[in-house]
């Protein structure tokens, strides 16, 4: 069966509470990422259903996780969107991304609304940039150690002065660093010298950012929260405008995004979008607590 053949239906969805899953001392996979922009035959057939697991929390208590966090251990945190699930379906060795993730915050309201409208699931939303702004406006005080990578001086520069951070440290990889093993060998170093911290904002896109977490919890020498960020940084000094609340809150932010930046987000919204409507019947998701992924400190 490929990607083309008749969609499953829906019902195939499993939705339950588990167990939480123990995350510490996996190995880092090195399998090369599939392109999957590009992909349109899955290579999920031979382990249907996938399993999707989401932290059960909402925002308010992700803020609070994140507040009590700490910096005497590390983990990171993933915020996957439709795209990411694409991504998901498509590449083995980026499901091993996400398991090895302590938080799993669904990202899309769009997707939130398209499970429980499909299949009656009702899931916690977190994107990513209110995770993002919610910390910095409520949670990160101006002495906290702030690792950024990814981003330009500039935003660096807007990020300090905005919240009057004294303890902003900036690293801004060059483009397509991730193939590079020296650069990714730089990038992890540099973040590894500023531990610990508070939090370190990882804003270098998918699947990037989440290789660059992996492996910081593989060597074991970081510690503090790293987040997935994405675009967060952009919207937060203003270099793009998100869409209005209610189309935020109505699941059509990624409608006013592709109107406002129809040559770079086309593709991505209207030809490979659409194929999570082909994949979803193929997932089955989970929550599992947080309490218990809160990792266990790791001793030098």
């Amino acid at each position: 069966m490929t990607c083309g053949d008749p969609v499953l239906k829906i019902p195939r969805m499993v939705y339950k509470r588990k167990e939480a899953i123990e995350t510490n001392g996996l190995a880092l996979t090195c399998n090369t990422m599939v392109n999957s922009d590009k992909s349109i035959n899955c290579e999920t057939e031979h382990a249907l259903p996938l399993t999707v697991e989401f932290s059960d929390c909402n925002l308010p208590n992700f803020i609070q996780i994140a507040a009590d966090f700490g910096s005497e251990t590390y983990g990171y945190t993933v915020t996957p969107n439709v795209d990411h699930l694409i991504r998901f379906c498509d590449d083995p060795s980026f499901r091993d991304l996400y398991r090895t993730a302590q938080f799993v915050l669904l990202d899309s309201r769009f997707l939130a609304y398209l499970l429980r409208l499909s299949a009656g699931l009702r899931l916690h939303t977190s994107p990513g940039s209110d995770v993002t702004a919610q910390l910095f406006e409520k949670v990160i005080a101006p002495d906290d150690k702030i690792v950024l990578v990814g981003g330009t001086q500039e935003q660096a520069r807007i990020l300090s002065s905005r919240f009057g951070l004294r303890n902003l440290r900036h690293m801004n990889p060059p483009m397509g660093f991730i193939h590079d093993p020296a650069q990714v060998e730089a990038c992890v170093r540099f973040i590894e010298a500023e531990s610990p911290f508070r939090f370190c904002l990882l804003a270098v896109g998918c699947p990037q950012q989440e290789l660059l977490a992996r492996a910081l919890q593989t060597r074991g020498r970081a510690r503090g929260l790293a987040l997935c960020v994405g675009a967060s940084i952009n919207f937060l000094t203003g270099i793009e405008r998100r869409a209005p609340k209610w189309m935020q809150n109505a699941g059509f932010e990624w409608f006013y995004r592709l109107l406002r930046d129809p040559g770079r987000l086309a593709r991505r919204y209207l030809i490979r979008g659409p194929r999570i409507f082909f994949l979803l019947p193929r997932l089955k998701f989970e929550l599992r607590p947080v309490a218990p992924l809160t990792p266990k400190i790791i001793r030098s």
